[in-house]
């Protein structure tokens, strides 16, 4: 899309807090900006240490190949498939070596050490401002043409500063039923109160958001403006927000004036549904430059494709697709909005770290653009075996009843419901102890993108829910569950740190019981041998479980 086919940004300065509008710009940061750029000044105004005193004289890295992980997975009838060729594709890893001197060379793009290790903008260096701003451009394809690109570091201290943007004490922010701790152990601090939206298996429900919005009463505050959410691979449902659906809620946003804060660090783990082993074909995907492009095209459009009005405030990282020990991240979001984080940039984290810019950037130099989305579609591919891997051993450790329901949370969903495996010398006739574990253990929806598995624990069919007209509270045999889980050696998170509201008992959804539990299962950083033996444990823990009188 072309910038001259599109309009800037509107004003919506009206949303920036009582906090933020009293930034002004750093003294010394702005007049680094205003006068750091020419060659012939000599620079006695800062405290800037001399870069002869840095104790490196250079930096090396052996980087990966941009092609290390293969796109097509092996074929689905292979048996005894290691967990490295999974991971590698073969036995023989190459790498590259790459430099970062410590002098300044004419054209590196400030790519030396003299430069990345003194006190830098708060935008982050200039290459890899431009490289970010181009990628955005690129892929995401912002509906306005003045956006701006705005590197952070990472996230957590994006949204952070999104939310002392945006929110005065007292105001109140909207994000998912369910949704990410961190961001909301966020909000708490400022004052500022967290109002949960029903999900579905898409995401956040729009008719919900349409009907708190239409009918919030006065009496509670100002009417929320600020939206968060994490629309692909959510976390920690897995749910992933169609293009319809994202259309439906940014007009909504537009209706009601609501920023949209887009945490998107899932983006490029879009893995498609999740099929058994019997109905699964190889992909023959190839590594060409148009392939790259259709692999782009494939996958669902961020919020900021249809921000025509600069209301989405996009966050993207390197955590998932890099390491999350590089801190690095960037802010897509209109002019006024990226002053604004820029202000406060300055005051809290300063700059990003000099080392991971330079080192991020020199991968990037040399996988090239179609490199670097090569390696992007190689860790997608990789996250979908590990999808695959789990909920096949799931399907080993269960008797799996698949079944799409027509109405409720998991409407239109291939929802996956878990039954205690029989024994292979059972009998026709059971004991009524054998009986009760019969009865529904667990349920999940293969997520199609992300890490986690989101898992509906029915306890409602648990002996201590049922006695005395169900005393027995959720969060207490959540928490029990949990706990025995944790003591057998397999560490989940449970249901209730994802509550966005967590002042109040989190109502069941729709479609579940009253009793029902959750968890969230990570398929993300367990080895095979892990996974095999966690769901081993979690299969006999929870049978185990459901027979407690």
């Amino acid at each position: 899309m072309a910038s001259e086919k599109r309009s800037k940004a509107i004003d919506l300065s009206h949303h920036l807090s009582d906090y933020v509008n009293s930034f002004s710009v750093s003294p010394l940061k702005g007049l680094q900006k205003k006068y750091g750029g020419r060659k012939d000044m000599v620079s006695l105004g800062g405290g800037l240490p001399s870069p002869t005193y840095f104790p490196f004289d250079a930096i090396y890295a052996d980087i990966s190949d941009a092609d290390r992980f293969p796109i097509d997975p092996p074929p689905p009838t292979a048996s005894a498939l290691s967990w490295l060729w999974r991971l590698f594709g073969s036995d023989k890893v190459h790498s590259t070596r790459v430099a970062v001197p410590k002098a300044p060379v004419p054209g590196d793009g400030g790519l030396n050490l003299a430069t990345a290790m003194q006190y830098g903008p708060a935008m982050g260096i200039l290459k890899l401002q431009k490289f970010i701003r181009m990628f955005s451009e690129r892929v995401y394809e912002p509906a306005y043409s003045d956006f701006v690109t705005l590197i952070h570091t990472g996230s957590t201290d994006g949204w952070s500063r999104v939310a002392k943007m945006l929110c005065n004490p007292g105001d109140t922010i909207i994000t998912e039923k369910w949704t990410y701790p961190s961001a909301m152990a966020s909000a708490g601090p400022i004052g500022v109160r967290v109002l949960p939206v029903d999900m579905d298996g898409e995401g956040m429900r729009p008719e919900s958001l349409r009907k708190l919005l239409s009918e919030w009463d006065p009496a509670r505050g100002k009417r929320p403006h600020v939206m968060y959410t994490v629309p692909v691979g959510q976390n920690p449902s897995g749910a992933t927000t169609s293009w319809a659906r994202k259309t439906a809620i940014y007009e909504i946003c537009v209706e009601f004036d609501v920023v949209i804060a887009e945490d998107d660090p899932y983006y490029f783990m879009q893995a498609g549904q999740y099929l058994p082993k019997s109905a699964r074909v190889a992909d023959g995907a190839t590594s060409s430059g148009e392939d790259v492009a259709n692999w782009l095209h494939s996958l669902v459009p961020c919020f900021l494709k249809l921000d025509r009005q600069g209301r989405v405030i996009r966050m993207d990282t390197f955590s998932k697709v890099m390491a999350p020990g590089m801190r690095l991240g960037w802010f897509t979001c209109n002019p006024r909005f990226a002053e604004r984080l820029e202000r406060l940039g300055e005051t809290s984290t300063q700059s990003p770290c000099g080392f991971s810019q330079t080192i991020l950037m020199k991968i990037i130099d040399t996988w090239s653009f179609d490199g670097y989305v090569r390696w992007l579609r190689g860790i997608a591919t990789q996250y979908r075996l590990r999808r695959d891997f789990f909920c096949d051993l799931l399907g080993d450790a269960f008797d799996l009843r698949v079944s799409t329901p027509t109405h409720g949370t998991w409407a239109g969903c291939l929802v996956h419901t878990a039954y205690a495996k029989r024994p292979s010398s059972a009998r026709p006739r059971f004991s009524e102890k054998s009986a009760d574990m019969r009865k529904p253990l667990l349920s999940f929806v293969p997520p199609s993108s992300g890490m986690f598995l989101w898992v509906r624990l029915h306890f409602a069919g648990h002996p201590a829910a049922l006695q005395n007209g169900g005393d027995e509270p959720v969060e207490s045999l959540e928490e029990r569950f949990w706990t025995l889980l944790a003591d057998s050696g397999v560490l989940t998170s449970p249901g209730w740190f994802f509550a966005a509201d967590d002042s109040e008992p989190t109502p069941a959804d729709e479609d579940e019981d009253e009793g029902d539990g959750h968890l969230r299962l990570s398929f993300s950083f367990a080895n095979e041998d892990e996974q095999k033996r966690a769901v081993k444990i979690m299969a006999a823990k929870l049978q185990e479980f459901f027979l407690e009188t």
